[in-house]
Protein backbone atom coordinates (compact mmCIF):
# COMPACT_ATOMS: atom_id res chain seq x y z
CA UNK A 1 0.00 0.00 0.00
CA UNK A 2 1.21 3.54 -0.52
CA UNK A 3 0.17 6.53 0.69
CA UNK A 4 0.44 10.16 -0.19
CA UNK A 5 3.26 12.50 0.18
CA UNK A 6 1.23 14.91 2.34
CA UNK A 7 0.44 11.85 4.27
CA UNK A 8 4.01 10.80 4.40
CA UNK A 9 5.70 13.67 5.62
CA UNK A 10 2.86 13.48 8.81
CA UNK A 11 4.58 10.57 9.84
CA UNK A 12 7.52 12.16 9.41
CA UNK A 13 6.93 15.03 11.38
CA UNK A 14 5.13 12.66 14.33
CA UNK A 15 8.28 10.84 14.48
CA UNK A 16 10.60 13.83 15.27
CA UNK A 17 11.50 14.12 11.58
CA UNK A 18 11.51 17.99 10.47
CA UNK A 19 8.99 19.12 7.68
CA UNK A 20 8.47 22.12 6.00
CA UNK A 21 4.90 23.35 7.16
CA UNK A 22 1.89 22.86 4.66
CA UNK A 23 -1.40 21.03 4.54
CA UNK A 24 -3.06 18.97 2.28
CA UNK A 25 -5.98 20.94 0.28
CA UNK A 26 -9.03 19.93 -2.63
CA UNK A 27 -9.71 23.42 -3.81
CA UNK A 28 -9.02 26.44 -4.73
CA UNK A 29 -10.56 28.04 -2.00
CA UNK A 30 -8.58 25.44 0.50
CA UNK A 31 -5.26 26.84 -1.36
CA UNK A 32 -6.31 30.76 -0.99
CA UNK A 33 -6.64 30.10 3.13
CA UNK A 34 -3.94 27.72 3.19
CA UNK A 35 -1.76 30.30 1.12
CA UNK A 36 -2.63 33.02 3.42
CA UNK A 37 -1.90 30.98 6.42
CA UNK A 38 1.26 30.73 4.65
CA UNK A 39 2.69 34.12 3.89
CA UNK A 40 1.07 35.91 6.52
CA UNK A 41 3.05 33.58 9.07
CA UNK A 42 6.27 34.49 7.24
CA UNK A 43 6.75 32.52 4.44
CA UNK A 44 8.44 34.55 1.70
CA UNK A 45 7.15 31.47 -1.06
CA UNK A 46 5.52 28.63 -1.23
CA UNK A 47 6.05 25.22 -3.31
CA UNK A 48 2.05 23.90 -4.90
CA UNK A 49 2.61 20.03 -5.30
CA UNK A 50 -0.29 17.34 -7.11
CA UNK A 51 -0.67 14.85 -4.54
CA UNK A 52 -0.70 11.77 -7.08
CA UNK A 53 0.72 8.03 -6.68
CA UNK A 54 3.55 8.95 -10.25
CA UNK A 55 6.23 10.33 -10.26
CA UNK A 56 7.65 13.07 -12.70
CA UNK A 57 4.98 15.80 -11.57
CA UNK A 58 8.14 18.62 -11.45
CA UNK A 59 8.86 17.88 -15.14
CA UNK A 60 4.70 17.75 -15.94
CA UNK A 61 4.08 21.24 -13.96
CA UNK A 62 2.21 19.55 -11.39
CA UNK A 63 5.10 21.13 -8.69
CA UNK A 64 5.44 25.21 -9.26
CA UNK A 65 7.75 27.02 -6.67
CA UNK A 66 5.26 30.34 -6.43
CA UNK A 67 6.11 33.46 -4.53
CA UNK A 68 2.32 34.95 -4.43
CA UNK A 69 -1.49 34.49 -2.91
CA UNK A 70 -2.38 34.46 -6.36
CA UNK A 71 -0.07 32.16 -7.76
CA UNK A 72 -0.47 29.60 -5.33
CA UNK A 73 -4.49 29.86 -6.32
CA UNK A 74 -3.78 29.60 -10.15
CA UNK A 75 -1.55 26.80 -9.94
CA UNK A 76 -4.17 25.11 -7.62
CA UNK A 77 -7.07 25.71 -10.41
CA UNK A 78 -4.74 24.62 -13.16
CA UNK A 79 -3.63 21.40 -11.04
CA UNK A 80 -7.18 20.48 -9.79
CA UNK A 81 -8.33 21.49 -13.46
CA UNK A 82 -6.18 18.96 -15.29
CA UNK A 83 -5.03 15.93 -16.03
CA UNK A 84 -1.22 14.76 -15.13
CA UNK A 85 0.99 13.19 -17.75
CA UNK A 86 4.14 12.33 -17.22
CA UNK A 87 6.48 8.68 -18.07
CA UNK A 88 4.73 7.00 -14.94
CA UNK A 89 0.88 8.07 -15.80
CA UNK A 90 -1.25 5.78 -17.80
CA UNK A 91 -2.11 7.46 -21.30
CA UNK A 92 -5.30 9.24 -20.02
CA UNK A 93 -3.19 10.37 -17.80
CA UNK A 94 -4.32 11.25 -13.77
CA UNK A 95 -6.89 13.37 -12.06
CA UNK A 96 -5.99 15.30 -9.21
CA UNK A 97 -8.22 15.39 -6.68
CA UNK A 98 -5.64 16.37 -3.68
CA UNK A 99 -2.50 19.43 -3.39
CA UNK A 100 0.09 19.69 -0.63
CA UNK A 101 0.80 23.59 0.02
CA UNK A 102 3.51 24.16 1.85
CA UNK A 103 6.45 26.35 2.77
CA UNK A 104 9.21 26.83 0.18
CA UNK A 105 12.96 25.95 1.80
CA UNK A 106 15.69 27.17 0.86
CA UNK A 107 18.35 24.99 -0.11
CA UNK A 108 22.20 24.40 0.37
CA UNK A 109 22.08 20.69 -0.89
CA UNK A 110 19.88 17.56 -1.82
CA UNK A 111 20.99 14.37 -0.28
CA UNK A 112 19.06 11.20 -0.57
CA UNK A 113 18.05 8.42 2.30
CA UNK A 114 16.19 5.38 2.36
CA UNK A 115 15.54 2.57 4.83
CA UNK A 116 13.58 -0.15 2.66
CA UNK A 117 13.62 -4.36 2.59
CA UNK A 118 16.29 -5.56 0.56
CA UNK A 119 15.37 -8.43 -0.66
CA UNK A 120 18.78 -9.72 -2.08
CA UNK A 121 20.56 -9.48 1.51
CA UNK A 122 17.40 -10.43 3.07
CA UNK A 123 17.85 -7.24 5.41
CA UNK A 124 16.57 -3.67 6.22
CA UNK A 125 19.11 -1.48 4.27
CA UNK A 126 19.63 1.80 4.59
CA UNK A 127 20.47 3.43 1.49
CA UNK A 128 21.90 7.26 1.22
CA UNK A 129 23.40 9.16 -0.91
CA UNK A 130 24.96 12.72 -1.43
CA UNK A 131 23.23 13.33 -4.48
CA UNK A 132 19.65 13.78 -3.57
CA UNK A 133 16.71 15.22 -6.00
CA UNK A 134 17.64 13.22 -9.14
CA UNK A 135 17.06 9.68 -10.03
CA UNK A 136 18.68 7.32 -7.69
CA UNK A 137 18.74 4.31 -10.14
CA UNK A 138 20.40 6.59 -12.78
CA UNK A 139 23.67 7.72 -9.48
CA UNK A 140 23.60 3.60 -8.51
CA UNK A 141 24.30 2.61 -12.05
CA UNK A 142 26.92 4.80 -13.42
CA UNK A 143 28.31 6.43 -9.83
CA UNK A 144 27.82 3.49 -7.57
CA UNK A 145 30.64 4.79 -5.21
CA UNK A 146 28.64 7.58 -4.52
CA UNK A 147 25.52 5.18 -3.27
CA UNK A 148 26.17 4.31 0.98
CA UNK A 149 24.70 1.40 1.98
CA UNK A 150 24.35 -0.17 5.64
CA UNK A 151 22.22 -3.63 6.22
CA UNK A 152 20.63 -2.90 9.78
CA UNK A 153 20.34 -5.15 12.51
CA UNK A 154 16.79 -6.98 12.64
CA UNK A 155 16.04 -5.67 16.10
CA UNK A 156 18.38 -2.93 16.93
CA UNK A 157 17.92 -1.05 13.44
CA UNK A 158 20.01 1.51 12.68
CA UNK A 159 22.65 2.01 15.46
CA UNK A 160 23.66 5.10 16.42
CA UNK A 161 27.64 4.73 15.40
CA UNK A 162 26.06 3.83 12.02
CA UNK A 163 23.99 7.00 11.79
CA UNK A 164 27.20 9.33 12.53
CA UNK A 165 29.34 7.16 9.98
CA UNK A 166 27.06 7.64 7.35
CA UNK A 167 26.25 11.61 8.38
CA UNK A 168 29.99 12.15 7.94
CA UNK A 169 30.37 9.82 4.95
CA UNK A 170 27.35 12.21 3.22
CA UNK A 171 29.58 15.59 3.76
CA UNK A 172 27.44 16.84 7.16
CA UNK A 173 29.71 18.83 9.63
CA UNK A 174 29.00 20.26 12.92
CA UNK A 175 25.86 20.29 14.51
CA UNK A 176 24.38 19.53 11.01
CA UNK A 177 26.35 15.47 11.08
CA UNK A 178 24.01 15.79 14.52
CA UNK A 179 21.08 16.51 12.93
CA UNK A 180 21.54 14.26 10.18
CA UNK A 181 21.88 11.59 12.16
CA UNK A 182 19.10 11.77 13.69
CA UNK A 183 16.88 11.80 10.58
CA UNK A 184 18.99 8.68 10.04
CA UNK A 185 17.74 7.10 13.26
CA UNK A 186 14.53 7.99 13.25
CA UNK A 187 13.69 6.80 9.67
CA UNK A 188 15.02 3.42 10.58
CA UNK A 189 12.71 2.93 13.52
CA UNK A 190 9.40 4.51 11.77
CA UNK A 191 10.71 1.38 8.84
CA UNK A 192 10.30 -0.80 11.37
CA UNK A 193 7.11 0.38 13.31
CA UNK A 194 4.73 0.38 10.89
CA UNK A 195 6.30 -2.41 9.04
CA UNK A 196 7.05 -0.30 5.90
CA UNK A 197 8.57 -2.11 2.81
CA UNK A 198 10.27 1.65 2.01
CA UNK A 199 10.55 4.92 3.74
CA UNK A 200 11.78 7.22 1.03
CA UNK A 201 13.37 10.93 1.68
CA UNK A 202 14.18 12.27 -1.61
CA UNK A 203 15.24 15.32 -1.11
CA UNK A 204 16.08 15.35 2.50
CA UNK A 205 17.71 18.86 2.15
CA UNK A 206 20.80 21.59 4.07
CA UNK A 207 19.31 24.96 4.26
CA UNK A 208 21.52 27.59 4.30
CA UNK A 209 23.48 28.55 7.28
CA UNK A 210 20.76 31.03 9.14
CA UNK A 211 21.10 32.45 13.30
CA UNK A 212 19.02 30.16 14.47
CA UNK A 213 20.78 27.38 12.91
CA UNK A 214 24.71 28.12 12.16
CA UNK A 215 25.70 24.72 10.33
CA UNK A 216 21.87 24.96 8.58
CA UNK A 217 19.20 22.65 9.39
CA UNK A 218 18.31 18.84 8.03
CA UNK A 219 14.67 18.89 6.74
CA UNK A 220 12.77 16.68 5.21
CA UNK A 221 11.28 17.59 1.46
CA UNK A 222 9.66 14.83 0.38
CA UNK A 223 8.68 11.70 1.27
CA UNK A 224 7.17 8.44 -0.07
CA UNK A 225 6.11 4.69 2.11
CA UNK A 226 5.49 1.48 0.84
CA UNK A 227 3.60 -0.87 3.08
CA UNK A 228 3.46 -4.75 3.20
CA UNK A 229 0.03 -5.34 2.56
CA UNK A 230 0.36 -8.22 4.89
CA UNK A 231 0.91 -6.29 7.89
CA UNK A 232 -1.48 -3.67 7.59
CA UNK A 233 -4.23 -5.32 10.41
CA UNK A 234 -1.61 -4.61 12.80
CA UNK A 235 -1.76 -1.00 11.66
CA UNK A 236 -5.11 0.24 11.38
CA UNK A 237 -4.31 4.17 11.09
CA UNK A 238 -1.76 3.45 8.65
CA UNK A 239 -4.80 1.15 6.73
CA UNK A 240 -6.81 4.45 7.04
CA UNK A 241 -4.59 6.16 4.67
CA UNK A 242 -5.29 4.26 2.21
CA UNK A 243 -6.93 6.19 -0.81
CA UNK A 244 -8.89 4.12 -3.47
CA UNK A 245 -8.80 6.24 -6.02
CA UNK A 246 -5.18 6.41 -6.70
CA UNK A 247 -5.75 2.04 -7.26
CA UNK A 248 -6.33 0.48 -10.42
CA UNK A 249 -10.68 -0.03 -10.43
CA UNK A 250 -10.48 -3.34 -11.81
CA UNK A 251 -7.58 -4.72 -9.19
CA UNK A 252 -9.72 -3.29 -6.58
CA UNK A 253 -12.82 -5.20 -8.19
CA UNK A 254 -10.78 -8.31 -7.93
CA UNK A 255 -9.62 -7.64 -4.26
CA UNK A 256 -13.28 -7.59 -3.17
CA UNK A 257 -13.33 -11.45 -4.57
CA UNK A 258 -10.69 -12.55 -3.27
CA UNK A 259 -9.09 -12.59 -6.33
CA UNK A 260 -5.16 -11.33 -7.12
CA UNK A 261 -4.58 -9.21 -9.96
CA UNK A 262 -2.24 -6.97 -11.57
CA UNK A 263 -3.38 -5.19 -15.43
CA UNK A 264 -0.60 -5.24 -18.13
CA UNK A 265 -0.36 -3.70 -21.32
CA UNK A 266 -0.99 -6.88 -23.52
CA UNK A 267 -3.83 -8.30 -25.36
CA UNK A 268 -4.09 -11.80 -24.57
CA UNK A 269 -6.47 -12.05 -21.17
CA UNK A 270 -5.02 -14.99 -18.47
CA UNK A 271 -7.14 -16.87 -15.95
CA UNK A 272 -5.14 -19.22 -13.80
CA UNK A 273 -4.84 -20.58 -10.60
CA UNK A 274 -1.38 -20.45 -8.76
CA UNK A 275 0.92 -17.20 -8.93
CA UNK A 276 3.52 -19.77 -9.89
CA UNK A 277 1.68 -20.98 -13.04
CA UNK A 278 0.16 -17.72 -13.59
CA UNK A 279 3.69 -16.40 -14.05
CA UNK A 280 4.39 -19.67 -16.15
CA UNK A 281 1.33 -18.90 -18.20
CA UNK A 282 2.46 -14.97 -18.99
CA UNK A 283 6.26 -16.13 -19.88
CA UNK A 284 5.14 -18.82 -22.58
CA UNK A 285 2.85 -16.63 -24.10
CA UNK A 286 5.60 -13.87 -24.26
CA UNK A 287 7.69 -16.95 -25.49
CA UNK A 288 5.00 -17.53 -28.34
CA UNK A 289 5.41 -13.87 -29.16
CA UNK A 290 2.20 -12.90 -27.59
CA UNK A 291 1.86 -9.89 -24.74
CA UNK A 292 -0.50 -11.01 -21.68
CA UNK A 293 -2.90 -8.37 -20.32
CA UNK A 294 -2.90 -9.23 -16.86
CA UNK A 295 -1.55 -11.11 -13.81
CA UNK A 296 -4.57 -13.20 -12.39
CA UNK A 297 -4.69 -15.47 -9.95
CA UNK A 298 -8.04 -17.36 -8.82
CA UNK A 299 -6.45 -19.12 -6.11
CA UNK A 300 -7.23 -23.06 -5.10
CA UNK A 301 -11.23 -22.12 -3.51
CA UNK A 302 -12.55 -19.33 -5.26
CA UNK A 303 -16.64 -19.57 -5.69
CA UNK A 304 -17.76 -20.13 -9.33
CA UNK A 305 -19.58 -16.23 -8.36
CA UNK A 306 -15.88 -15.36 -7.64
CA UNK A 307 -14.37 -17.23 -11.46
CA UNK A 308 -17.38 -15.31 -13.42
CA UNK A 309 -16.15 -12.43 -11.94
CA UNK A 310 -12.41 -12.99 -12.73
CA UNK A 311 -14.01 -13.20 -16.37
CA UNK A 312 -15.76 -9.95 -15.95
CA UNK A 313 -12.86 -8.44 -15.06
CA UNK A 314 -10.52 -9.42 -17.86
CA UNK A 315 -12.81 -8.87 -20.48
CA UNK A 316 -13.70 -5.10 -19.07
CA UNK A 317 -10.55 -4.40 -19.98
CA UNK A 318 -10.94 -3.02 -24.46
CA UNK A 319 -7.27 -3.90 -24.74
CA UNK A 320 -8.33 -7.86 -24.74
CA UNK A 321 -8.58 -9.79 -27.50
CA UNK A 322 -8.57 -13.04 -26.58
CA UNK A 323 -8.35 -15.12 -23.34
CA UNK A 324 -6.72 -17.95 -22.16
CA UNK A 325 -7.75 -20.52 -19.33
CA UNK A 326 -5.16 -22.26 -17.69
CA UNK A 327 -5.96 -24.34 -14.41
CA UNK A 328 -4.49 -27.01 -12.77
CA UNK A 329 -6.83 -28.46 -10.76
CA UNK A 330 -5.39 -29.17 -7.08
CA UNK A 331 -7.56 -27.70 -4.42
CA UNK A 332 -9.09 -26.03 -7.42
CA UNK A 333 -11.80 -28.44 -9.25
CA UNK A 334 -11.90 -28.23 -12.90
CA UNK A 335 -15.49 -28.71 -13.44
CA UNK A 336 -15.89 -25.56 -10.90
CA UNK A 337 -14.04 -23.34 -13.44
CA UNK A 338 -16.22 -25.47 -16.48
CA UNK A 339 -19.27 -24.14 -14.94
CA UNK A 340 -17.82 -20.69 -14.25
CA UNK A 341 -17.12 -20.36 -17.89
CA UNK A 342 -20.32 -21.84 -19.01
CA UNK A 343 -22.31 -19.29 -16.50
CA UNK A 344 -19.60 -16.64 -17.66
CA UNK A 345 -20.55 -17.28 -21.60
CA UNK A 346 -24.05 -17.26 -20.98
CA UNK A 347 -24.03 -13.81 -18.17
CA UNK A 348 -21.35 -12.04 -20.11
CA UNK A 349 -20.84 -13.73 -23.41
CA UNK A 350 -17.21 -13.88 -25.03
CA UNK A 351 -16.84 -11.34 -28.05
CA UNK A 352 -12.98 -12.80 -27.98
CA UNK A 353 -11.40 -15.94 -28.46
CA UNK A 354 -11.29 -18.29 -25.88
CA UNK A 355 -8.72 -21.12 -25.17
CA UNK A 356 -8.91 -23.10 -22.40
CA UNK A 357 -6.18 -25.93 -20.86
CA UNK A 358 -7.89 -27.83 -17.99
CA UNK A 359 -5.74 -30.46 -15.62
CA UNK A 360 -6.38 -32.53 -12.54
CA UNK A 361 -9.13 -33.25 -9.88
CA UNK A 362 -12.70 -33.90 -12.18
CA UNK A 363 -10.95 -32.77 -15.53
CA UNK A 364 -12.88 -35.04 -17.23
CA UNK A 365 -16.63 -33.96 -15.64
CA UNK A 366 -15.08 -30.78 -16.85
CA UNK A 367 -14.27 -31.23 -20.49
CA UNK A 368 -17.67 -33.35 -20.72
CA UNK A 369 -19.64 -29.74 -19.55
CA UNK A 370 -17.17 -27.80 -21.96
CA UNK A 371 -18.16 -30.10 -25.01
CA UNK A 372 -21.74 -29.79 -24.03
CA UNK A 373 -21.62 -25.89 -24.23
CA UNK A 374 -19.74 -26.04 -27.13
CA UNK A 375 -22.70 -24.71 -29.49
CA UNK A 376 -23.34 -21.83 -26.98
CA UNK A 377 -19.38 -20.67 -27.07
CA UNK A 378 -18.42 -21.27 -30.35
CA UNK A 379 -14.96 -18.65 -29.40
CA UNK A 380 -13.82 -21.39 -27.21
CA UNK A 381 -11.51 -23.76 -28.33
CA UNK A 382 -10.16 -26.82 -25.97
CA UNK A 383 -5.94 -26.94 -25.76
CA UNK A 384 -3.82 -30.15 -24.87
CA UNK A 385 -1.10 -28.62 -23.27
CA UNK A 386 0.22 -24.82 -21.79
CA UNK A 387 2.27 -24.89 -24.92
CA UNK A 388 -0.90 -25.46 -27.36
CA UNK A 389 -2.81 -23.45 -25.42
CA UNK A 390 -0.20 -20.53 -25.95
CA UNK A 391 0.08 -21.43 -29.36
CA UNK A 392 -3.23 -21.12 -30.14
CA UNK A 393 -4.33 -18.14 -28.49
CA UNK A 394 -1.38 -16.24 -29.77
CA UNK A 395 -2.47 -17.11 -32.92
CA UNK A 396 -5.91 -16.23 -32.32
CA UNK A 397 -5.41 -12.79 -31.41
CA UNK A 398 -3.83 -12.32 -34.77
CA UNK A 399 -0.23 -12.47 -33.07
CA UNK A 400 2.07 -15.35 -35.20
CA UNK A 401 3.05 -18.30 -33.01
Amino acid sequence: MKIHEYQARQLLSDAGIPVPKGRMVQTPDEALAAARELFTSGSTQAVVKAQVHAGGRGKAGFVKVVRSIDDVVAAARFMLGNRMHSPQTPAEGLEVKRLLVADAVDIAHEYYAAVLVDRERRTNTLIASAEGGVEIERVAEERPDAIVRVPLDPLAGLLPFQARRVAMALGFHGKAASQAATVLTRLSSLQQKLDASLVEVNPLVLTPPSSAHPDGQVIAIDAKFAFDDNALFRHPEIEALHDPAEENVAELRAQSFGLSYVALDGNIGCLVNGAGLAMSTMDIIKLHGGEPANFLDVGGSASEEAVTEAFRIILSDGRVKGVLVNIFGGIMQCDRIARAIVGAASTIGFDVPLVVRLEGTNVQEARAILEEARSRIPSMQPASDLADAAAKVVAAVGVPA
